[in-house]
Order: structure tokens, then sequence, then C-alpha cells
């Protein structure tokens, strides 16, 4: 893992400002969805790229009915 050198401090209500450099870098915009992994005693977040529900792909994902559904599958469905 590489480390950036930046610290923030947690603020009353255990919010973290992600700082612009990063949020730049990452693609991390207002209201973008946020992933957070726990691995021993790190805490790690991530960009959330949303996985089709049939095959995982996360390749051209579209919401159908509030699930994911990818191009392929969503072809695969419309043949059925």
């Amino acid at each position: 893992m590489k480390s950036t050198g930046i610290v923030r401090k947690v603020d009353n209500l255990g919010r973290i400002v992600l700082p612009v450099e990063l949020r730049r870098t990452l693609d991390i915009d207002i209201h973008s969805d946020v992933e957070i992994y726990v691995e021993g005693d790190q805490v790690i977040l991530k960009k959330y790229v949303p996985d089709c529900i049939f095959c995982g792909s996360r390749e051209d994902v579209t919401v159908f009915e509030d699930k994911y559904v990818c191009k392929a599958c969503r072809e695969k469905l419309a043949k059925m």
C-alpha cells in the first residue's frame, strides 16, 4: 500500500475530509459512492463500481429495476 503522507483528523461526527488532489486522482466527485473495507487494523476506502448481478462484470453496467446488469447479460435476457 502506498502512503500519501496526508494526515487528517476525524471530526466530532466521525467524518474525514478527503483532499481534493486525492479525489481528483481517484475520480471521486460529490455524491460518488465509496466502499469501506476493514483489513486488520486498516480502513480502506475505494470508489464504488457496481457489478452485474448475473456475471459480476463491471463493463457497461446500467440499472434495471434497481439491479445492476451489464450489456452482455441484458442482450442475453432480451433473447429469452
